[in-house]
């Protein structure tokens, strides 16, 4: 079955997507809602998008029963642009994290989803790092992961100028660190017995700012976290196996420290994907391309972490 592709947005993450298409000469729809970000777009990919918005693009055009939709719009019309796209029949869908502006917006429109649960993916493209592929298979050389520590400091004094649309920035945890938590119960497994705790700081565009929790996981692993924005810190994974521990930190770095020894010595490893496209994006669109789902969060998968785990550590 031939597949017909579908960008909806027109910005940078879209503009991402279609490079690697076009790098495959694989042909594509864009549909954008400015006459601005089009430009921009056709500037750097030499395609021009559709312009008008998704909602009259899909008046004017049918879906076919065979296309594959890439949602890359902003945070807060993640959600919208699901819901039309699936009412006017797309085959399958790969939106960007975290598919909705806040876990109450995703879990509002669970009804309407749970049609849709394995034919939609949250696109948490740190799954299919070149550094993560790396550890995973050293994890595997090991004999498995034993314990997992990861921080998901955000930088709330770059955070606070930006200038977002209304809600983003309130909804930063959901929106931004999820990246980090995502990838870490991807390697480690889902939290199983644990506890979670939080407190407010002195930011007043998000709730929290201080976490911390630790628990085991349903692969037998133990796990904690930290996070504190109003301190220092940067996003982080330590995995730890019999063997040695794992640092990516950053992310898309790996760095070595044996078992028995003191020195943190950076690994070699083949990035060059990551180097030439958005890291993890290319892989992470092939895999979606071919129904290569095994890594690829689907949407029931997300709903139970946004509700389960997410909402615990946030409340």
């Amino acid at each position: 079955m031939n597949k017909e592709i579908l960008i909806v947005g027109s910005g940078p993450m879209a503009i991402d997507y279609a490079k690697i298409l076009l790098a495959q000469d694989i042909d594509f729809n864009v549909v954008g809602r400015g006459k601005e970000s089009a430009a921009k777009f056709q500037l750097e990919t030499g395609k021009m998008p559709y312009i008008g918005g998704l909602e009259k693009y899909l008046n004017d055009k049918t879906l076919s029963p065979n296309t594959y939709v890439i949602i890359a719009t902003g945070t807060e019309v993640l959600m919208e642009s699901l819901l039309l796209v699936l009412e006017k029949g797309a085959s399958k869908v790969l939106i960007e994290k975290p598919a909705a502006i806040s876990i109450g917006e995703l879990i509002t429109n669970k009804n309407k989803l749970e049609p849709y649960f394995d034919n939609v993916f949250v696109a948490y493209n740190r799954r299919f790092y070149a550094s993560v592929i790396e550890a995973k298979k050293m994890i595997d050389e090991d004999g498995g992961l034993q314990t997992i520590h990861f921080e998901f400091t955000e930088w709330a004094h770059k955070i606070e100028p930006l200038e977002k649309a209304a809600g983003v920035k309130e909804n930063w945890f959901f929106a931004n660190s999820t990246h980090v938590i995502d990838l870490a119960f991807y390697l480690g497994g889902k939290p199983e017995k644990w506890e979670a705790y939080s407190k407010a700081g002195a930011l007043k565009w998000h709730s929290k700012t201080n976490f911390t929790g630790a628990g085991i996981t349903d692969k037998g692993v133990l796990f904690s976290y930290l996070s504190n924005w109003e301190s220092a810190g940067r996003w982080a994974i330590e995995l730890l196996t019999n063997s040695r521990r794992i640092y990516l930190k950053p992310m898309e770095s790996i760095s070595i420290q044996e078992k028995g020894t003191i020195a943190v010595i950076e690994k070699e490893f083949d990035n060059s994907l990551d180097l030439q496209f958005k890291p993890g994006l290319k892989k992470q669109l092939v895999a979606y391309l071919n129904d290569d789902e095994a890594d690829l969060l689907n949407l029931r998968d997300h709903f139970y972490l946004s509700k389960e785990v997410y909402l615990k550590i946030i409340s």
